[in-house]
């Protein structure tokens, strides 16, 4: 007898059909199970584990070995969405080809970070796109499609937007709270999700550490109220590794861990990723929180079906029909993938800077110095290299080596405490290097203890030292390995680079009279010597004197004394000052690098600069005294081959900066200043001179623009531009498309990208290029009546280069929506749909929905100011404030004040009313002032009596 398959395992049947069937198939127990990063297989109805997670920023990470493409900021900085979405095909398929010989690879790709580069010190920039929501929204789509590939049923990866929302700091990461007012909600942080999620390649998003307006955003209400409205797909929100416990923990935003598990899950978080592989602390809260009443079945049944809904998707229950089950190892590592990724590295380098010593000259003689000059840095979310080219291979295989001469430029010291000389002892032969090979969770990586530690004795040791800037330094024995320190707290040479989650191989020295003490950043303790001599990390440490026996820009004199020319290579380790858990302090090149151009420049004036580094760099004197400078960000496997097909003329560069590069640190916002309209923030606001500005890039032919004609039909712009390749040289060019409002209403940008293209055009040649706009990218967000409008009036199109070049303007008008004033006496107002503030932050209404205002922390008090407020013609006799805490709410129209006392009663979630009189009428501006710890939600103005309507 024949037993027919259940309907979950019928492929006729739709998606829908088949979850329906299989839910009802689980027990409570197998399903709650599934809520878990790392859920188990259910094997009575054969169905195998499943691991929500897999790194694939710019390739397939934390796995092994794999194609390792440029960082994500340097895919950003092609404008090419053809070439993204082709990187997006390699990874996935490499995923896919990975997971045939090892099913711990996932499928459900972490990736891409669509977080919006707001602030350049943020120390996970590399990881983004561009501080741009329209370029970002573009490269993201690109990426995700690639991904996810075009059959309509079965995805090749399915890929997760990460962090949900408004994430750019990582001091104080899961405590911190970004004050996100609506207007930047909507017209800033949304935009970068919204568009990627809604063109269809996205499965599903991951909550960011940190809180938004007072609230974590893992119990977020904008998931629902916002990211699950622009799909009809099941979305998988994916909590980020250890979230959950914060809230509790860290953020002590609730009391218990089953309050709070229930509310994420409620909010809408899908799986829980936390204590690693050990499910059993997530399910045991879920089921006690089921117990306790906080959660119901059909909650779990919710998440479970998105869970599913991805794994359907996937398809793993359809084999036969999955288009991408029979890709194996022949499809990793290809020589295909190997072109695309020198592609990749060649289209992202930006040059910023080019006063005719570029390109270089068949048999020129170079010197390539610097201390990334040789290096071929990986990041935390980069596969291990297969293979890789740094500057001096590219250049060496370019030019050839006997025209190529290098020096690093690091500084030789010896160091000698009182029980002698700093040894390094010699290495067996063999060993392992420290790897994240395989590892699912690389954090948990610890030092090595294989190898021999350091001693002291009479023989010294000659080190490389590198200052990385802030104190921060490295040190390197002669066979190449860094001092690190081990688990067993011994100091030893051997790692290959640093890395790791907790970096073991920087150190910093803390004066102690004529010594230094050398601290270890890792573990915050210092470098000592036992009594038998042996090099360790204690809580005492032993001071040093250093023997510099060459500084770096000696080394790199003579070098650059004996060329033609000189490359100087700097920029950062992605592991080392800014990375993820640390921002960055300043924009300036390390005081160590800065040395060493200067040294190269006074040596040979024809010295360029290629920067190489994971954000921007603020190098005035550098664009001031130098003939060239060039920045790519980590360009993975093939970077050093990239720089030098540029500096030969192989490649003319055609990359654009994806952010702004500020001239100084003085023109930064604070950090945690997320307001980027009111601190006037990123190339849209921005009113100061950048040292380059957004969309900046040059290259090594000219082009004209001509005959920019733009026209309305309906709901769309129809724009159109002639770009003529007037060079001698065949070349790219990124076509960047502005808008700017005439005369707006409120404050907008100066002007915002709409569209761009990327181009590769013949000497000579010309093209038509066509945009199609719909008419609403005109829009901003009306706070007066909560909705996206576009204002009647001129709007400027805006053709030019980068967003300070602009070469070619048109204008059209929109007729819009007339902006009415504030209907207050109806309506009211919410305290955080202010048009401007002062001093103060928004926080969380209650701990699941709404807004409140309160002064910034730190503050005595702050003002809030609501525009055209209506108070009808017969005006309003009193005002009721909606209060929490302790102070006073002043408010102010004209010349007339009141003042409404606010006594504390209850904790912040606890609100009360109280009236007060308050005469208004007309249509006026409103000032509103905030003394205390008062948190105002809402303003309501009842109408005051209409005398034509009164009875005696």
């Amino acid at each position: 007898m024949t037993t027919s398959p259940p309907p979950f395992r019928d492929p006729a049947l739709p998606f829908g059909k088949r979850i329906d069937d299989l839910l009802a198939r689980l027990t409570l127990d197998e399903r709650i199970a599934m809520l878990h990063q790392f859920a188990p297989a259910v094997e009575r109805l054969g169905i195998g584990p499943f691991r929500t997670g897999q790194e694939a920023l710019h390739g397939v990470a934390w796995m092994g070995p794999a194609t390792v493409f440029p960082q994500a900021v340097g895919l950003g900085a092609s404008w090419n969405e053809d070439l993204v979405r082709r990187v997006g095909e390699a990874v996935g398929t490499e995923a896919r080809a990975m997971r045939s010989r090892d099913d711990r690879v996932g499928l459900n790709v972490w990736a891409p970070t669509v977080n919006l580069l707001r602030h350049p010190l943020w120390g996970r920039g590399e990881e983004g796109y561009s501080e741009d929501p329209v370029l970002t929204t573009a490269i993201a789509v690109a990426y995700t499609r690639g991904l996810r590939g075009d059959h309509p049923v079965y995805w090749r990866t399915a890929p997760v937007l990460k962090h949900w929302l408004a994430h750019n700091n990582e001091t104080l990461r899961d405590t911190s709270s970004a004050s996100v007012r609506p207007r930047v909600l909507h017209e800033y942080d949304l935009r970068a999700f919204r568009g990627a999620v809604e063109a269809g390649a996205v499965a599903g998003v991951m909550p960011a550490y940190n809180l938004v307006n007072g609230r974590p955003n893992h119990v977020s209400p904008h998931l629902s109220e916002h990211l699950r409205t622009w799909t009809d797909e099941e979305l998988l929100v994916c909590s980020d590794a250890g979230a959950p416990t914060n809230l509790v923990e860290s953020e002590k935003y609730f009391d218990t861990h089953e309050e709070a598990t229930a509310a994420a899950l409620r909010a809408g978080v899908d799986s829980f990723t936390d204590h690693g592989t050990d499910a059993s602390v997530v399910t045991g809260r879920i089921r006690r929180a089921l117990e306790q009443g906080l959660l119901s079945e059909p909650d779990i049944d919710t998440a479970v079906r998105r869970h599913l809904s991805v794994r359907f998707r996937l398809g793993e229950f359809d084999p036969g029909l999955d288009p991408y089950a029979g890709t194996t190892l022949r499809d990793f590592d290809t020589g295909e993938h190997r072109a695309l990724a020198q592609e990749a590295a060649e289209q992202a380098i930006v040059l910023l800077k080019n006063d005719g010593m570029l390109p270089l000259a068949e048999g020129t003689r170079i010197a390539v110095v610097g201390l990334l000059a040789d290096e071929c840095k990986t990041d935390w979310y980069s596969g291990s290299l297969i293979r890789r080219s740094t500057a001096l291979d590219g250049l060496r295989e370019r030019f050839g080596a006997e025209n190529v001469t290098f020096a690093e430029g690091v500084d030789r010291v010896r160091l000698k405490c009182s029980t002698g000389w700093l040894q390094v002892p010699r290495a067996p032969a063999g060993g392992e290097e420290r790897a994240v090979e395989g590892a699912l969770d690389p954090a948990l990586l610890t030092g090595r203890t294989d190898l021999p530690p350091l001693t002291t004795g009479s023989e010294p040791t000659e080190l490389a030292l590198i200052d990385w800037g802030g104190g921060t330094l490295t040190l390197r024995a002669p066979d190449g390995r860094y001092l690190s320190a081990g688990a067993d707290g011994f100091v030893r040479a051997s790692a290959d680079r640093p890395g790791g989650w907790v970096v073991q191989e920087t150190f910093t020295l803390e004066s102690r009279g004529e010594e230094s003490l050398l601290r270890h950043t890792g573990t915050g303790g210092y470098v000592g010597v036992t009594a038998d001599g042996t090099v360790e990390v204690a809580a005492e440490g032993e001071g040093f004197t250093i023997e510099f026996l060459e500084r770096g820009e000696e080394a790199v004199t003579r070098a650059a004394a004996a060329a033609d020319v000189v490359v100087v290579v700097a920029g950062n380790d992605p592991h080392i000052n800014g990375r993820e858990t640390e921002d960055r302090t300043t924009l300036a090149l390390p005081p160590h690098q800065e040395r060493l151009w200067r040294a190269a420049r006074d040596a040979n004036p024809r010295t360029a600069l290629a920067l190489v580094s994971a954000y921007p760099y603020a190098v005035a004197d550098a664009h001031a005294e130098l003939p060239a400078l060039l920045w790519s960000a980590h360009g993975g496997q093939a970077a050093g081959t990239a720089l030098a097909r540029v500096l030969a003329g192989d490649v003319s560069p055609a990359g654009r900066l994806p952010q702004t590069w500020y001239a100084a640190d003085a023109d930064l916002p604070d950090l945690f200043d997320y307001d980027i309209i009111g601190s006037r923030q990123t190339y849209l606001y921005f009113g100061g001179s950048p040292l380059y500005p957004f969309g900046h890039g040059l290259g090594y032919s000219s082009f004209a623009y001509e005959d920019l004609a733009a026209e309305r039909d309906g709901d769309l712009l129809h724009v159109a531009l002639t770009v003529t390749n007037t060079g001698p040289v065949d070349a790219g060019e990124v076509v960047q498309l502005y808008t700017r409002a005439v005369d707006p209403p409120v404050l907008r940008p100066s002007r915002q990208l709409a569209a761009h293209r990327r181009v590769h055009l013949a000497a000579g040649a010309a093209q038509r290029l066509e945009f199609r706009l719909p008419l609403s990218e005109l829009g901003f967000w009306d706070v007066a009546h909560a909705r996206w409008a576009v204002a009647p009036g001129t709007y400027e199109l805006l053709a030019g280069a980068s967003s300070a070049d602009i070469r070619l303007t048109a204008s059209v008008r929109a007729e819009g929506d007339p902006l009415a004033a504030r209907p207050v006496r109806e309506a009211g107002l919410d305290a955080a749909s202010y048009d401007e503030q002062r001093g103060t932050e928004i926080v969380d209404r209650t701990r699941t929905s709404g807004d409140a205002v309160t002064p910034a922390d730190g503050a005595d008090e702050g003002q809030l100011v609501f525009r055209d407020c209506d108070f009808g013609e017969d005006g309003v006799r009193s005002v009721t404030v909606e209060t929490s805490g302790g102070g006073s709410v002043e408010l102010t129209w004209g010349a007339t004040a009141t003042t409404v006392a606010v006594t504390p009663a209850g904790g912040p979630y606890d609100y009360a009313t109280r009236t007060a009189p308050f005469t208004a009428s007309g249509v006026h501006d409103l000032a509103v002032r905030l003394r205390g710890s008062v948190r105002l939600a809402r303003l309501t103005f009842p109408s005051a009596p209409n005398p034509r309507n009164t009875t005696r």
